[in-house]
């Protein structure tokens, strides 16, 4: 069986995160969520595949269930769901403890940093993200 490795990756919220209703306004998330993904494909593909690709958004749908605040600790769940020739699609789980407050799907398009071309992510790179077990 085949298991999705996750990444957890920390968010600070800060006051130019706040909106006129007192909490984090909803466009923040879409920044978490890359800056999350990033982090993810950083922190597991090896540092020479992680430099030759590049990442462009192409469709996110987000689920808010609960509102942040200033000076919240929150946290970014990240899992590569699967992988279609240059298309990855991930899920992001945003939670304040055990709080969710946020839930995305979001799919990317792997670019090749010298053309900006389309790339197709290889099979013993996307070993990385996944464990066998």
């Amino acid at each position: 069986m085949t298991f999705a490795l996750s990444h957890l990756h920390r968010i600070g919220v800060v006051p130019a995160d706040i909106d006129f209703m007192g909490h984090v306004n909803n466009a923040c998330y879409l920044t978490w969520v890359q800056e999350a993904v990033l982090a993810h494909w950083n922190k597991l593909a090896p540092p020479e595949t992680a430099a030759k690709y590049l990442w462009v958004a192409l469709k996110h749908e987000i689920t808010y269930r609960k509102p942040a605040f200033l000076d919240d600790e929150v946290i970014a769940s990240v899992v590569l769901e699967k992988v279609h020739g240059a298309r990855s699609f991930y899920e992001t789980v945003i939670k304040r403890g055990e709080d969710v407050l946020a839930e995305v799907k979001s799919s990317w398009c792997c670019v090749d940093a010298k053309t900006l071309r389309p790339a197709r992510i290889a099979a013993d790179v996307q070993a990385y993200f996944f464990s066998r077990d």
